[in-house]
């Protein structure tokens, strides 16, 4: 049946259609319809041909919409899956601030690390003779750093809020690999981690470095943002090797 597909989308066949007679059937038409066909064509009329689209277009319009095709078992699947790891996507798919009530307080750590690499060593030496004409590059960076850990939920939109205990910011320079690395770790007694505050302190901390730096150097990159250790919680310890 489906074989007619394409004969029912001709402009002859669509004449046939909206009642329009069309005889005998045109050559152009013909030579592109085996000979079973033509004669099924001819014998079914009008009305046989109006079944066939009514039905065609029943049977493209459930492929569409089939909600049991393989295709949609995987895609349920799929979103079963992405809902069980996302917490923070509610059932319709909007995001929440996810509910720590029932979690218990517990001390909390999290340790965040970043690197701001230069092009050449110059930056690097200007800071470690505090040369830098926008002043103590490292000491200003590590008061950012801090700010910027108690200020996450504000930039963080569904971060909780979190009664900070403290917060250490390292930074090292490195004249080896033109590079400054940067460690923030970020404690508290609650019911969430403090991930976020860590993260966003380090990377608070190079964009400082890379504000007072800029002048010097054009072609510095901030790089390697990720969490190194987490502990507390009732997931425990989690530390990269």
């Amino acid at each position: 049946m489906f074989a007619f597909a394409f004969i029912l989308k001709t402009p002859v066949v669509r004449r046939l259609l909206s009642g329009e007679t069309v005889d005998p059937l045109p050559a152009s038409l013909s030579s592109l319809i085996p000979g079973p066909a033509r004669q099924l064509i001819r014998s079914m009329g009008v009305s046989g041909l109006s079944q066939i689209s009514e039905v065609g277009r029943w049977s493209d319009q459930k492929r569409l919409f089939s909600t049991s095709s393989r295709h949609g078992k995987n895609k349920s699947n799929v979103d079963g899956q992405i809902s069980a790891r996302l917490t923070h996507v509610s059932d319709t798919g909007s995001a929440r601030m996810v509910s720590i009530s029932e979690k218990s307080v517990t001390s909390r750590t999290a340790t965040a690390a970043c690197r701001v690499r230069f092009s050449n060593n110059t930056a690097v030496s200007l800071i470690q003779d505090n040369q830098m004409r926008k002043g103590d590059v490292l000491g200003v960076a590590r008061v950012a750093g801090i700010m910027a850990a108690k200020r996450t939920p504000d930039l963080i939109p569904l971060c909780h809020p979190i009664a900070i205990s403290c917060v250490t910011i390292d930074l090292e320079p490195d004249t080896e690999s033109h590079s400054i690395e940067i460690r923030a770790t970020v404690i508290c007694d609650g019911k969430t981690g403090v991930e976020m505050e860590a993260m966003t302190a380090a990377s608070t901390a190079a964009l400082t470095v890379y504000d007072m730096c800029k002048a010097v150097d054009k072609a510095m990159v901030v790089e390697c943002l990720r969490v190194v250790l987490k502990d507390g919680g009732k997931s425990g310890r989690w530390e990269i090797d």
